[in-house]
């Protein structure tokens, strides 16, 4: 039977002891097509992550603030995934749906920060790339290992603020009557949904915090991005154009990938949140975490050459 939170801690604020995660589909056909499918993204995801952060990490031709951030949103997507897809496979595999209250909570707290930190670390990676093309010759000082390193953990302060402020917010929401969601992870519109309190003040910091967290960055990548064209421009040979480009591609498919995907589901109001959203959802929180080490790894021959010497060692040395 689900207790309520004010007879757990005798206060007599009242809600549910567990929600139950109904996931995509509740065909059993279906769930057993889902749990492989599902399984395996994640298992490539997690591999293609590993690979991306063991590959700069143990070659030094990569300890470049570029893949000095791109290893830490590697550890992003992969700390991302395993924090909703293995709980849904159980699901999937043992039908028991159900999440306690602080499990739901704690899963909302650790995707609400980590989306914001993908974020936020998107926004520092266009950041390096406009003064590698840019200001190439002070690219050195502009971007030191002491300002890389303030700038990510600034990036981490904000995205942990930013996840405990909602994760709190959550707390003082009353939920009643039915507590089936109809999603794959405790996501925050579908909770605010299923509230049957007063969401006013959860509201309005949502648009004003995720206006800052995700319109900012999105406006700082856009102005790097119309300072890189311009730069780009000026380069007289078609070689030079391609190749300055080419730096920044991976970074700008990524971009688009993430924002594309999370718009589908954000940029809509509360009211009309529902389950077919649930489709978009996936996109975002499995299939760009799994896309990422692709894109980076697809036309980057330092990527191939580190991934070549951590699979195959010396006998990839004698290859090339």
């Amino acid at each position: 039977m689900l207790q309520t939170v004010g007879e757990m801690d005798g206060s007599n604020h009242s809600g549910v002891s567990e929600f139950l995660l109904l996931g995509l589909s509740e065909s059993p056909e279906q769930q057993r097509v889902l749990f492989w499918m599902f399984l395996s993204m994640y298992l490539v995801t997690v591999v293609g992550n590993v690979l991306i952060i063991l590959a700069i990490s143990f070659d030094p031709h990569l300890h470049t603030p570029m893949y000095f951030f791109l290893a830490n949103l590697s550890f992003t997507d992969l700390f991302f995934v395993t924090n909703t897809i293995p709980k849904m496979l159980v699901s999937l595999q043992s039908q028991n749906k159900a999440i306690s209250y602080v499990g739901c909570l704690t899963q909302l707290y650790f995707l609400v920060s980590l989306v914001a930190l993908d974020n936020l670390i998107l926004a520092t990676m266009a950041y390096d790339r406009y003064v590698a093309i840019c200001r190439p010759l002070h690219y050195t000082t502009a971007m030191s290992p002491g300002l890389c390193v303030l700038l990510l953990t600034l990036c981490w302060a904000l995205s942990v603020l930013y996840g405990l402020t909602h994760t709190l917010l959550m707390t003082r929401v009353t939920f009643c009557g039915s507590q089936k969601i109809h999603y794959i992870f405790c996501e925050i519109y579908i909770l605010l949904r299923l509230a049957c309190s007063n969401t006013q003040v959860n509201h309005t910091v949502l648009i004003a915090t995720g206006c800052f967290i995700f319109l900012t960055p999105l406006g700082f990548m856009i102005t790097s991005y119309a300072g890189i064209v311009k730069a780009i421009l000026r380069i007289p040979s078609a070689t030079g154009k391609y190749k300055a480009f080419s730096t920044c591609a991976s970074h700008l498919a990524v971009v688009s990938l993430f924002y594309g995907t999370l718009g589908m589901v954000y940029l809509q109001p509360l009211q009309t949140y529902s389950t077919k959203d649930s489709v978009a959802t996936v996109m975002y929180a499995v299939v760009t975490p799994m896309m990422n080490p692709f894109i980076y790894s697809l036309r980057n021959k330092e990527m191939h050459g580190a991934l070549g010497r951590l699979l195959l060692g010396k006998a990839f040395q004698r290859l090339t």
